[in-house]
């Protein structure tokens, strides 16, 4: 069983979308995402638990970072 995640779970978030995305998503293109999209993709993440309204800019800034970071490594 794995834990919940959370909003200021950053590095789990991106990990995550990364298992889902895969290299579809590349640096450039991770950080184009629109923050609407990015939004609904992480309330989508089954282990996910927090909730639209606990969201904030900074956190999906740093979701994007970390995905980044995260696609970096398995290149």
């Amino acid at each position: 069983m794995e834990l919940p995640i959370h909003w200021s779970d950053h590095e789990d978030v991106a990990m995550k979308l990364y298992e889902r995305f895969g290299d579809e998503f590349g640096e450039n293109k991770i950080y184009r995402i629109r923050f609407t999209d990015l939004v609904e993709w992480v309330l989508e993440i089954p282990e996910f638990v927090d909730s639209r309204e606990d969201c904030n800019e900074g956190h999906l800034e740093m979701i994007q970072a970390q995905w980044v970071y995260e696609w970096r490594d398995n290149q």
